[in-house]
């Protein structure tokens, strides 16, 4: 059986990813859920476990659209359902996005 490694509970996000994967081209992917810590996100084609970069997205806050950017690191990557679902830990994120993530999460 397997252990559950996620470190903080989740929360259900439907919003495109704009990524900005080291050694490639930027492109998109749509969010599956979200937390304190990570997000995982649907895209088109495999990253290597390990692999950072750059992502960006949008939450829904009192009705407004917070932007957060983010440095993030692919823990694991699984093909399902068409496409790769890849789980992404965040490295670095500034007191805003921190902020706007407790506050979407609540």
């Amino acid at each position: 059986m397997l252990q559950e490694q996620r470190q903080s509970p989740r929360k259900v996000l439907r919003t495109k990813v704009l990524l900005a994967i080291d050694g490639r081209a930027p492109f998109t992917g749509k969010s599956v859920d979200v937390s304190t810590n990570g997000i995982s996100v649907n895209i088109p084609d495999p990253v290597p476990v390990g692999l950072a970069g750059q992502l960006r997205f949008d939450l829904m806050i009192d009705g407004r659209f917070t932007t957060i950017d983010a440095h993030a690191k692919a823990l694991h990557c699984i093909f399902s359902g068409g496409e790769y679902k890849v789980g992404f830990k965040f490295q670095s994120l500034d007191l805003a996005a921190v902020t706007a993530l407790a506050r979407f999460l609540r």
